[in-house]
């Protein structure tokens, strides 16, 4: 259960880093689009780069932090539920954030992008707290740690 853990996190911290390529990608197809001399407005539809930005947002990330919230209950890696449980609620915060931005408040589209990073921090710490841990071995009275195996 800690090595799937450990993946859910990271593919949430990879999810993360998705949403930026595919909204810079969504925007810069719009600005080529309208140098081109498209109109984008309210009729426009979605292009690829905003498309992925919408699944993997909306329903890809969610998935993951419910599943790894499910989890790090069984997984019984210290801290991890805790870590599982922040994840959580950073998603489900991104997603308010998204819907007060695109319903209105444009400025919040900021706060949205700032939360990101911090999941994408969170979820590499919650990854990184489920790797295995190194060997050790006693040699005397002092602990050595053993270099990971090739």
């Amino acid at each position: 259960m800690k090595s799937t853990y450990r993946v859910l996190a990271l593919l949430i911290a990879l999810g993360v880093v998705v949403q930026a390529m595919s909204v810079a990608l969504g925007w810069f197809l719009v600005l080529k689009d309208v140098d081109g001399g498209a109109v984008f407005d309210k009729n426009t539809d979605f292009n690829f780069g905003q498309v992925t930005h919408s699944i993997v947002g909306i329903m890809l990330i969610p998935l993951l932090a419910i599943v790894l919230l499910i989890v790090s209950f069984f997984a019984g890696i210290a801290g991890g539920v805790k870590w599982a449980a922040i994840i959580f609620g950073l998603v489900a915060l991104q997603i308010a954030l998204a819907f007060v931005a695109w319903g209105g408040i444009p400025a919040v589209g900021a706060l949205h992008g700032l939360n990101a990073l911090a999941l994408l921090a969170v979820a590499g710490i919650a990854g990184k707290r489920a790797a295995p841990a190194q060997d050790t071995i006693q040699a005397g009275t002092e602990t050595v740690a053993q270099p990971p195996a090739v």
